[in-house]
């Protein structure tokens, strides 16, 4: 069929013509993200009921929600959180390849069970359950210049004219201003003056019902049918209440006599903000902090752009002195690391180009294989597509690779031109078509090899399998690309370029003469090559001691190199999560966190620093003991300091501050969590519910684990000592004196905490109303003694006349794990130690440490890094069994493929070496790396091995068969893998974003290549020796007549063919 395209040079010019356009529309369709969606499906849940603790929420609300939800199909684990603030969520870790709309709808159906036994105060506020992209897709920060623009102006702008527009994008999951700084009626009520009245908070709930109600009486006129009326009137009545002087003069009670007592008598109201929580700045202005995140498997580079667009859109329409700022956002990233990979691109590609043109010697040979590499790597772009694939990180770096890959099958191509043309004394078009009779074959099997090795690697499931499915794929295609335009093209092209000007002398060009002595300098190394394995092909023991020693290298040299899964990179930003001292007020903590942020834009490296006093980014949880401040890099081609010197220094800055301030790095991997490092729970499965003593377990866990020089960044939020008072009520005191505890606590929680049970609009938007007792009413604990409440008989009863408060300690936020208590730990591998080392040192101190009833929980990146086992050995043994079968069939025989597969010990102990010269870990990047090798050393094998077999077949004797074979092959072998070598250098040696992944994968490609190749092609030939003389004379069928799977074809003989173009 093959044979066709060379009197078809227009069809087979266009056969690749179409493969480039076809491509070309693929990258234009493609989304764009930095790693195949690899992240558990998560379905989140958020609740709220005012006033209440930690304690509170967790037995009335999460409790009921987790006993109702655990066990949903396709669950990994469940983890809630409660903090002292009111609110609550529970999340919902499902396994990689669950549909997320079909695992929301679950866990909808199942809160709806419970939803009725929950306080009525939670079912008002709404249980919400949505899917969410946990990690922060951008950060925006909306600020002003002008003074007079304070915090919750800037909040409620944007919850006004920029939040509903934002949420209207296609991908945006969940767009929210941190912390609720949003317009609220507060009904401020003066609790002496209420007990001079006699007046009742449940008076004042009653009054506000009644009076500021939304009226519907209907039409005058309306029609009835019977008698025709010529006008009709709509009845209007105004509704709720949304101006302060209109809630003041709500009148609370009325008598005969003129007694009236309204709002405003008994109180102040204020067109103020619901809450006051959260204290946000940007480089010195207060601002509002809008954090969004995706729709889970939305493409975050178009989400982003059109956020930008629509906010300079909407920036037109700012007040005076306002400005917004995108503090950060995953494509800064996503960007410079795919520029970086395009960059290394064409490095590798110019530099292929050039080790190409050293062995072929002249450009239009060169020329020929150039061609048909851009051919492949574009036309990859087409199976991507039809996959279902990404352009990322991880496809990217297959076409890195790939560039020397897909050059070998055009070599080969070219190589025979030449050979038959100086054999046979004849034009290029006569020996393109002699030499597709005889290597076709040769080619579509050498394809079919290099392909086999990524197919069962596509079929693996979880994070791992994604990423070997997206590699597999890309590699894959563009090789079997390769195969196609050698068959094809580059036919027509060899007849169209090549001249046979063997035998004609050349010019004395610099160049030319660089090139006949390179083709010397090889000819004397394959005449000591050929010396070489005269004297070891056929020992043994030589041959069996070094595949020996190769191996037990591998196990030894494997064993000391660190282990890890997705290593993370300089991504530009730092967290630093801030923890004042238990109790610290809302205003300690923003002290705390502008003192911060003062020091770290002063750091070399810095660009801008947020600060946020009440929010901690991790848990997204609030406490006015809380901060984060989110510190921006400036890019990465301007600043010297990576972001680990940057951490140091700020560590270095901020270690007297008198407040706990750990740093983090954005995840690895968005959709893992929130940060970086490693995210692990220590649970309490002994369910006593004592928190004290599970805050002291969890102290002396956390002193165990600061002792290991494997961890750093310790951190935790549990806490058990923040200061609280518990309320004590005599209920016989109380009944004595006609007082409902029911009564008694439901004045609390509207004069403490606060109630809402109306809103309003105002701005076009629904507002609440909160009634709540004045703050000079309710600072120290004694003011709540001074309160009173209205008994059966009408009287003011103070609280001092039933109720005592006892000082003690709790904790500010609660965190569940698969229904058990738990504390959330965070840490960082200390500097030369990876993530596979820090778990196993937490297991360790887990099991020496811990007492009975408590264990350790992993999540985020961490679970799965935890989980995988020997998952790669598994991966690795795969590959190997099916590139066996494919050698079998391809060799009809069980024996002879030993002398490929038994090759690869050198190339992996190249690997393992190399990645342990380096510092580098065994993590996802070397494993992919160490798959693609067994393509590429098993096809250096199979070079010598296929020509060996067709000499032997030919009569040639088993030890003269392996030295030619290696003989013949040894300058294409060199050639192809030092092209590819070449390729492998501009991801060695890669710095900026990605480096770290760029290095890994490069070094691990590289150190096989290269000890693979050295040493291949002096053990090859002695494994061929052994097995082929173990295969002889065996056979499946008696008398059977064999016939090889493929052509008999040739490249170069370089005794034959010596210095063609002198």
């Amino acid at each position: 069929m093959f044979k066709n395209f060379i009197k078809r040079p227009v069809m087979a010019i266009v056969v690749s013509l179409i493969i480039i356009f076809l491509g070309l529309l693929s990258i234009k369709t493609l989304p764009i993200s930095q790693f195949p969606e690899i992240a558990p499906p998560r379905v989140l849940i958020t609740l709220a009921y005012p006033g209440a603790s930690a304690e509170v929420l967790e037995k009335s609300s999460l409790i009921p929600l987790e006993r109702a939800i655990n066990g949903v199909p396709g669950m990994r684990y469940i983890v809630s959180d409660a903090t002292s603030a009111g609110e609550a969520t529970i999340q919902i870790l499902f396994d990689l390849g669950t549909d997320p709309n079909e695992a929301v709808v679950n866990v909808k159906n199942r809160v709806d069970k419970v939803i009725n036994t929950l306080p009525e105060l939670v079912q008002l506020e709404g249980v919400i359950v949505q899917v969410v992209q946990p990690s922060m897709l951008m950060y925006i920060n909306l600020y002003s210049e002008d003074k007079h623009a304070d915090e919750k102006f800037l909040y409620n702008y944007a919850n006004v004219n920029i939040i509903p527009e934002i949420q209207r994008i296609k991908g945006i999951s969940t767009a929210q201003i941190l912390g609720n700084r949003n317009y609220a009626m507060r009904i401020w009520l003066n609790p002496d003056r209420m007990r001079a009245y006699n007046v009742s908070t449940d008076e004042v709930m009653k009054a506000m019902a009644e009076q500021s109600l939304i009226g519907r009486p209907g039409r005058l006129g309306q029609a009835t049918g019977i008698k025709a009326q010529s006008l009709e009137y709509v009845l209007v009545y105004k509704g709720r209440f949304n101006k302060p002087e209109e809630y003041e003069n709500i009148i609370v009670r009325a008598n005969a006599e003129g007694e009236i007592v309204k709002i405003k008598d008994i109180g102040k109201v204020q067109f103020g903000s619901e809450f006051f929580d959260i204290y946000s700045n940007k480089d010195g202005h207060p601002s509002a902090a809008i954090q969004l995140k995706q729709v889970y498997g939305s493409n975050a580079s178009e989400v982003i752009e059109g956020v930008k667009h629509k906010l300079e859109e909407l920036k037109g329409a700012f007040p005076p002195g306002m400005k917004y700022e995108v503090s950060y956002d995953v494509s800064s990233f996503l960007d410079a690391s795919i520029e970086k990979v395009i960059h290394t691109l064409g490095e590798a590609f110019v530099l292929v180009a050039i080790v190409v043109f050293i062995f072929l010697g002249d450009w239009r040979s060169t020329l020929i294989p150039i061609i048909a590499v851009p051919i492949s790597l574009i036309g990859a772009f087409i199976f991507m597509k039809m996959f279902g694939l990404t352009i990322n990180l991880i496809t990217l770096f297959a076409l890195v690779l790939a560039i020397g890959v897909v050059v070998d099958d055009a070599i080969v191509v070219v190589e025979a031109v030449h050979l038959k043309m100086e054999e046979d004394h004849i034009g290029p078009f006569k020996a393109v078509q002699r030499v597709l009779g005889e290597i076709g074959g040769a080619v579509v099997a050498i394809t079919l090899l290099m392909t086999s090795v990524f197919i069962p690697v596509a079929f693996m499931s979880g994070p791992v399998g994604v990423f070997y499915r997206q590699f597999a794929i890309t590699m894959a295609s563009s090789i079997v690309l390769s195969g196609v335009v050698a068959l094809t093209l580059t036919p027509v092209l060899c007849a169209m370029i090549l001249k046979n000007n063997h035998g004609k002398p050349r010019k004395k060009t610099p160049i030319n003469m660089f090139i006949d002595a390179f083709n010397r300098l090889f000819e004397k190394l394959t005449g000591k090559y050929t010396n070489i394995l005269t004297k070891i092909v056929d020992r043994r023991l030589v041959t069996f001691l070094a595949l020996g020693g190769f191996a037990v290298s591998t196990i030894l040299v494997s064993e000391t190199l660190p282990s890890g899964f997705i290593p993370g990179e300089d991504q530009g930003m730092i967290y630093a999560i801030i923890q004042t001292p238990p109790g610290s007020t809302l205003e300690t903590t923003n002290a705390v966190s502008r003192k911060l942020q003062s020091i770290a834009e002063h750091v070399e490296g810095v660009q801008s620093v947020s600060s946020l006093a009440g929010y901690e980014i991790l848990t997204e949880g609030r406490g006015s003991n809380a901060g984060t401040c989110i510190i921006n890099l400036k890019p990465w081609s301007e600043r010297k300091n990576s972001v680990h010197e940057v951490i140091e220094e700020l560590e270095k800055e901020t270690k007297d501050f008198g407040a706990v301030i750990e740093y983090f790095e954005p995840p690895a991997v968005p959709g893992y969590g929130a940060a970086g490092g490693l995210s692990f729970r220590l649970l309490d499965k002994t369910n006593s519910g004592d928190y004290y003593s599970f805050d002291k377990i969890n102290k002396q866990f956390m002193d165990d684990l600061g002792k290991r020089k494997e961890l750093t960044g310790l951190f935790t939020f549990y806490a058990a000592n923040y200061p609280q008072y518990e309320i004590i009520i005599d209920n016989q005191k109380a009944m004595q004196k006609g007082v409902s505890i029911g009564t008694a606590m439901e004045n609390l929680n509207i004069l403490i905490g606060s109630t809402f049970e109306q809103g309003f609009i105002r701005f076009n938007n629904y507002f609440r109303v909160y009634t709540q007792a004045d703050p000079s009413f309710r600072r120290n604990p004694n003011d709540l003694l001074q309160y009173y409440v209205k008994n059966d008989k009408g009287e003011m009863v103070p609280y001092s006349a039933f109720m005592t408060l006892k000082k003690r300690q709790g904790p500010n936020e609660i965190t569940r794990y698969n229904l058990y208590n738990s504390a959330t730990i965070r840490a960082v591998p200390a500097k030369g130690y990876t993530t596979g080392e820090s778990i196993k040192v937490i297991n360790e101190v887990a099991k020496q440490t811990l007492p009975n009833g408590y264990d350790v929980a992993w999540e985020g990146l961490t679970f799965d890094e935890a989980q995988r086992g020997n998952e790669a050995i598994l991966i690795f043994g795969i590959v190997l069994i099916f590139v066996y079968f494919v050698l079998s069939a391809q060799y009809e025989s069980f024996i002879l493929p030993f002398a490929v597969v038994l090759s690869l010990p050198a190339g992996i102990f190249g690997t393992f070496f190399l990645l342990k010269l380096f510092g580098l870990a065994n993590d996802i990047y070397a494993q992919v790396g160490l798959v693609m090798l067994v393509g590429l050393l098993g096809k250096n094998a199979v070079l010598i091995v296929e020509f060996a077999v067709q000499k032997t077949q030919q009569g040639m004797s088993i030890f003269d068969a392996a030295i030619e074979g290696a003989k013949v092959r040894f300058r294409p072998i060199l050639m192809t893998s030092f092209a590819f070598i070449a390729g492998l250098i501009p991801l060695v040696k890669a710095t900026g974003a990605g480096a770290i992944g760029n290095r890994t994968i490069g070094t691990a490609a590289l150190g096989g290549m290269l000890f693979g190749t050295i040493f291949g092609v002096l053990l090859i030939p002695g494994l061929y020796y052994i097995f082929a003389k173990l295969a002889e004379g065996r056979k499946m069928i008696k008398n059977e007549d064999f016939t090889p799977l493929t052509e008999d074809y040739h490249y170069i003989d370089s005794d034959k063919h010596k210095n063609e173009k002198k």
